[in-house]
């Protein structure tokens, strides 16, 4: 059903069936108020009403010239349209009237009424029709705005899910850079087994980036398991020298967020904490719950928040993409907090409304396969 509201002519012609139907009841129950109506009246009712619509269908086709017009000259073209076309309306029904009902005709001359009843009746006309006018007008510039607000929300959004996307798609160059890196050293060492075991994980962790979609959100679960793919990717560079720690609540394991958002975040505290640090360090991911909103947790031992002269925290475009995928996504309603931990480290803490939702979940296939 409202994909035919849609459609303007199947619209068009609704209102014109009801809006010539409704005239034709109101003057029939006038006439019924005011006296007997004359035989067969509830013949020549349907009849002019249908000469009146027939009518109006000139008018509209007049009035798609009219559209681009002036307003001062429009309005004027309306007023004189509508006037002619309730002329010629009465005309008509005044022929169809006497010819039907030949006694009200005899009536009507005895009194020497024919005259006043015909403007009198051409007025009434003149009214119908300049309403009729006021409706169309009045209708087609309301679904001409509402096309046009639907076309400017249609662009924003297309507008949002590509920035979205955009964001989501930024992973890191050192990040690739340096496990192809590690994969040549691996096949000069000849240590063919590992190199193997790493294009195995860096295909599989690649594939999830790219064929999760970047609008669909994933629950807790899949995005630890999915950071854990990555991070055994790094595991193989660093070894030893890389702790990891997950602390995921059952509660928050559920729950949905963004694709790829801890990924950056465990990326910064890779470059920053562990990879300039000759004993390395770990890092802890948490996850939890806190009323009703999701709070997860990136800390690190490393050498902590060193601020620079601009102010701005450790990190660079990932910490950013972060931050613009949250506001895109959340606005006002998330934080995203960057602290020093006691003795030393940093940790990121992102807090935001809590969702939950029914998701085809494809994840640990493609992180199987």
């Amino acid at each position: 059903m409202q994909d035919l509201l849609k459609d303007k002519r199947y619209l068009f012609w609704l209102l014109q069936f009801a809006g010539w139907s409704g005239w034709a009841m109101s003057f029939y129950l006038g006439v019924i108020v005011w006296g007997r109506p004359p035989e067969n009246y509830y013949i020549y009712l349907p009849l002019i009403a249908t000469m009146g619509m027939l009518i109006t269908l000139v008018l509209r086709s007049l009035y798609r010239h009219m559209w681009e017009m002036e307003l001062t000259r429009r309005i004027i073209a309306i007023v004189a349209g509508s006037y002619a076309a309730g002329l010629v309306w009465m005309a008509i029904r005044g022929t169809v009237f006497y010819n039907m009902f030949p006694d009200e005709r005899k009536i009507t001359e005895e009194h020497g009424m024919e005259l006043l009843s015909y403007f009198d009746g051409a007025v009434s006309a003149f009214w119908v029709m300049l309403v009729w006018s006021a409706l169309y007008f009045g209708i087609k510039n309301y679904m001409a705005a509402q096309e046009e607000r639907e076309r400017g929300l249609k662009a924003l959004s297309m507008a949002h899910e590509t920035k979205l996307k955009m964001l989501r798609y930024q992973l890191n160059p050192h990040f690739l850079f340096n496990t192809l890196n590690a994969i040549s050293t691996l096949i000069l060492d000849k240590d063919n087994a590992l190199a193997n075991v790493m294009v195995t994980r860096l295909s599989r962790f690649l594939r999830y980036t790219l064929d999760n979609d970047p609008m669909m959100k994933v629950s807790v679960a899949e995005e630890v398991e999915a950071l854990r793919l990555y991070l055994d990717i790094e595991k193989v560079r660093f070894d030893e020298r890389l702790q990891l720690h997950f602390n995921v609540d059952e509660t928050a394991s559920e729950a949905l967020m963004p694709s790829l958002l801890l990924q950056p975040l465990v990326e910064n505290s890779i470059k920053y904490a562990i990879a300039n640090a000759i004993n390395g360090g770990s890092i802890t991911v948490d996850a939890r719950v806190d009323e009703d909103r999701l709070c997860l947790q990136v800390a690190d031992d490393g050498p902590g928040l060193e601020l620079n002269k601009k102010g701005d925290g450790r990190g660079g475009v990932g910490l950013s993409n972060c931050r613009e995928r949250l506001k895109e996504i959340y606005g006002k309603r998330q934080s995203f907090k960057l602290t020093t931990t006691d003795p030393h480290g940093l940790t990121l803490t992102i807090c935001r409304p809590r969702e939950f939702g029914s998701r085809a979940s494809r994840t640990a296939s493609r992180l199987s396969s």
